[in-house]
């Protein structure tokens, strides 16, 4: 008996143990930088080692550079978000570039966007077009626990925890204390769970996916 247990654990070590696929998703934040709450996120990232991606405002960066410096220098990644806000889905051409344009002129040298993100998502062929122009894709979102309007952090948490996905992009805004509490409860409940935190870039790296300028991506 003794002998035939030695040999099922001696099998056992034998026989590698499958790993569990990796699980990656990416935290994205849009409207930024807003000064003090992104700081306290940035801290609360920097703590817990992640990185994400930004989708910076012009009119936020003219108003916090040494906050987008700060995000460039702990090595997120920016992705623009216009300069006014406005809606993109019903701008002319020439009101897209200048959009762009003032938005790039004042990120932090040497930062080098691959997405842009239009103001709730609302896009059209001339948002293509230009994209295409920047060399920028579009980038979307797969979970959207709508944090703007929910002050309310555990409920946000649980709902980007009860959704999230291998390859998910997770929309959240740095704009109040409740979306940051709530990304960084979101950081550790999934961590624990297995998933692993990069920028959007990164992520479409790890599946494979070339960024298309033009092309919208919602998850990868």
């Amino acid at each position: 008996m003794r002998r035939w247990i030695v040999s099922i654990l001696c099998l056992s070590l034998l026989c590698p143990v499958k790993a569990r696929a990796e699980r990656y998703v990416a935290l994205t934040f849009d409207d930024g930088p807003s000064g003090r709450f992104t700081r306290e996120l940035l801290d609360g990232l920097r703590q817990r080692q992640v990185q994400a991606t930004f989708l910076l405002c012009g009119y936020r960066l003219k108003e916090y550079p040494q906050e987008a410096d700060r995000i460039c220098r702990e090595g997120h990644e920016i992705g623009l978000h216009g300069y006014s806000h406005a809606c993109m889905g019903t701008m002319c051409e020439d009101a897209l570039r200048r959009e762009l344009e003032d938005t790039l002129a004042l990120l932090p040298a040497g930062c080098r966007p691959v997405f842009l993100r239009p103001p709730g998502g609302k896009s059209s062929p001339c948002v293509t077009e230009v994209a295409q122009e920047f060399g920028l894709g579009i980038l979307r979102w797969s979970v959207d626990p709508k944090d703007w309007a929910v002050d309310d952090a555990q409920k946000i948490c649980r709902t980007v925890v009860g959704s999230a996905r291998d390859g998910d992009v997770i929309l959240l805004h740095d704009m109040s204390h409740s979306s940051v509490e709530a990304a960084l409860a979101i950081v550790d409940a999934l961590s624990e769970q297995g998933f692993t935190f990069v920028t959007a870039k990164e992520l479409a790296r790890h599946k494979g996916v070339t960024i298309v300028p033009g092309r919208e991506y919602e998850r990868f």
